[in-house]
């Protein structure tokens, strides 16, 4: 748990001042408190004697922390909250980047609902960490040192009154590790829970269609039981923390009035102040059975964050990449490749040469390795045999964000996001012009559709793209693709979702759409309108020349 913590902090190491920044400031406001009922508490003490200089002074000290008191706890909500926020974006960055190194064709077999829980939950639960779990952890440390200050004329009573609050604070922090570990069970579950959610939803069409949403719904019935059980195991350990806790305060104020009652009218003063003084550290330490609470779940999220960002990249970057080479022919020698050890490889001895400004169709039925072939050449994953040359150089050796500037795939799942067809276009190239984003389009043979729309280039695509056709969407796609001056442009299965009609006007579009760059079209069909030099069959792993 505790190395799983210190790596949160580590990645938050950016932030560091204005975490610590916060830290200070929930311990001046927390200390303010304490201020308050000590000088309270003299005042008390003082008065039971008739109101002297001492009761003065606290009175009229007592005004200014009165004043002071709410406005450090604005200042502790804007500078802690500012901070928290600024850390979480950071993980956020941090663990989408991972993300992509390591699931660089998508998420393949992990769970959509779960790795949405671990983008968006888990990340959240961090947020506790600091906000929850380490501010009040710091205020109350403060406050119970600063009670000890305070007694150090009276040792006996420091001590009585001390050691409780002492174990009040250090206890929740003692009974974090196993409440942590409940807490990932929790957290598991509820990745289990949002799967068993969201995969029905997301194939809802399939889900009906096969009479399947009693099915579904019991799933989901069965995993909401099993989080709730989870999740009542979590709230135990917490409630047997905070009953722990609240007696422990108790028995410092308890240790107060017998210290008082024991020391006669000449420690009455001193009892009064020390009695304060534990209802101000009642306040901070009732905060810390929850504080542990939360850094437990925080433990617990952060472990699953890590699991998934340390998983091994399919391909290592190389530690000093080769510069691009100037030639585009693309040699592929004795390719073997497949996904599973356990398995017979997809590709098998496979060679293939796409000299530059060719075009190059690659037939072959759903498995055959088609689409395998495309995570290769992209570095979505490494041969387990055989070289890949791009200008003479291996890919191996080349920066993965370099190749894909030379080799730009257009996936038969390529999708529209829900913002504009600007901003769709330039996630292929951030800084492109508008004049560059209407030539792409044009190319896609989609220019005048989108200039007839009221918004233009400002038109929001809907998610997945729904707001257009199939084969409209496909088109902006394809500008997306075309968009970067790529040599080599592969498409996968373009014309999938397509009608017979939208088929061939989106092939013959390529004609133009992709002059003077190499072309390999892998798919399990052609439309006869594809603008092909040679055409090769996928079978058995390697390539052949398809009969005429």
């Amino acid at each position: 748990m505790w190395a799983d913590l210190n790596r949160v902090l580590r990645l938050w190491g950016s932030r560091r001042r204005a975490l610590m920044l916060g830290l200070v400031i929930g311990m001046l406001s927390a200390l303010s408190g304490v201020a308050l009922l000590a000088l309270a508490g003299k005042g008390v003490a003082a008065g039971a004697g008739g109101v002297g200089l001492v009761g003065v002074a606290a009175l009229i000290w007592l005004r200014p922390v009165v004043l002071i008191r709410p406005l450090l706890r604005w200042w502790e909500r804007m500078a802690s909250h500012a901070a928290a926020f600024q850390a979480l974006a950071d993980t956020r960055v941090w663990f989408f980047r991972r993300l992509a190194e390591r699931m660089p064709a998508g998420i393949g077999l992990r769970g959509s609902g779960d790795l949405l829980g671990r983008v968006i939950s888990d990340v959240e639960a961090l947020d506790r960490l600091y906000l929850g779990g380490l501010m009040p952890a710091a205020a109350a440390l403060a406050v119970v040192a600063t009670i000890a200050l305070l007694l150090g004329a009276e040792p006996l009573l420091m001590a009585l009154l001390v050691l409780p609050l002492a174990l009040a604070l250090i206890l929740p922090l003692v009974l974090a590790p196993a409440a942590a570990r409940a807490a990932r069970r929790a957290a598991d579950e509820r990745g289990g829970l949002r799967a068993a959610a969201v995969d029905p939803i997301a194939g809802l069409e399939d889900t009906l269609a096969a009479n399947a949403e009693g099915r579904a719904l019991a799933r989901l019935e069965a995993a909401d039981a099993t989080l709730m059980a989870a999740q009542r195991e979590v709230s135990l350990r917490s409630a047997a923390a905070g009953t722990a806790g609240t007696l422990l305060t108790q028995v410092a104020v308890l240790a107060a009035l017998g210290w008082g009652l024991l020391a006669g009218p000449t420690g009455a003063a001193m009892a009064v102040l020390a009695l304060f003084l534990a209802i101000a550290a009642a306040e901070a330490l009732g905060l810390m059975p929850r504080a542990g609470a939360l850094m437990a779940g925080a433990a617990a999220s952060a472990r699953r964050l890590f699991e998934a960002a340390d998983t091994r990249p399919p391909v290592e970057e190389p530690a000093d990449p080769a510069p691009l080479p100037a030639g585009h022919e693309l040699v592929l020698s004795g390719v073997t490749f497949g996904w599973r050890p356990d398995a017979p490889p997809v590709l098998d001895g496979l060679d293939l040469t796409l000299r530059p400004g060719e075009r190059v169709a690659i037939l072959g039925p759903s498995g055959a390795g088609k689409s395998s072939l495309a995570a290769l050449l992209l570095k979505f994953a490494a041969p387990q045999s055989g070289t890949i040359q791009l200008g003479g150089t291996d890919i191996q050796d080349l920066s993965s964000a370099e190749l894909r500037q030379r080799i730009v795939c257009l996936s038969q799942n390529a999708r529209l996001f829900d913002v504009s067809i600007a901003e769709n276009l330039r996630l292929a190239a951030p800084g492109a012009p508008d004049a560059a984003l209407w030539r792409a389009l044009a190319k896609a043979g989609v220019s005048e559709f989108v200039r007839s729309l009221p918004e233009g280039l400002e038109t929001r695509c809907g998610e997945g793209g729904t707001r257009f056709s199939g084969g409209e969407a496909r088109r902006i796609a394809l500008a997306r693709a075309l968009l970067p001056p790529a040599a080599i442009l592969i498409l996968d299965e373009p014309t999938v979702g397509l009608d017979a009609e939208a088929e061939r006007a989106f092939m013959a579009t390529l004609a133009t759409a992709t002059e003077g760059r190499g072309l390999l079209i892998i798919t399990h069909e052609l439309t006869g309108a594809e603008p092909l030099d040679r055409v090769l069959r996928l079978a058995g792993g390697r390539l052949l020349p398809a009969a005429g």
